[in-house]
């Protein structure tokens, strides 16, 4: 059977999620203030995005008292994982190594990186063998 593709979410959606995956559950009014610290965006429009997203199934909501709730319908390393296949599949032609060097290749790295890194490729090596 063939893995669902999980929605994907636009740059304003995922702004929201971003949010979310930091506060936890919140208010439209909450979640408008924390956005709007960044640029400036309507109430109505952050709104619009949220229900658009509930539609989508990338937010769910809980409507038991006046103001609602939304959370996200997805985990963040789902969705993560989701958006990075698909930008390898389509930018580079599904190569996760000309990703990585591209990254490297324009990112200066820090040595910390740099050893998280090769403590993952030690850990991917392991596992394969």
């Amino acid at each position: 059977m063939a893995k669902k593709s999980l929605p994907k979410p636009t740059e304003a959606e995922l702004a929201i999620l971003q949010v979310l995956w930091e506060n936890g559950p919140s208010s439209v009014r909450f979640i408008h203030e924390q956005l709007s610290q960044e640029k400036e965006v309507g109430y109505t429009t952050t709104l619009k995005i949220m229900q658009i997203m509930a539609e989508k199934g990338l937010l769910q909501r809980n409507t038991d008292q006046r103001t609602h709730i939304y959370y996200p319908a997805l985990e963040k390393e789902d969705t993560q994982k989701q958006l990075i296949h698909d930008f390898v599949a389509s930018a580079f032609k599904g190569s996760a190594m000309q990703l990585v060097m591209q990254a490297l290749g324009n990112h200066k790295a820090s040595d910390k990186e740099l050893q998280e890194i090769k403590a993952l490729i030690e850990k991917m090596e392991k596992k394969d063998h």
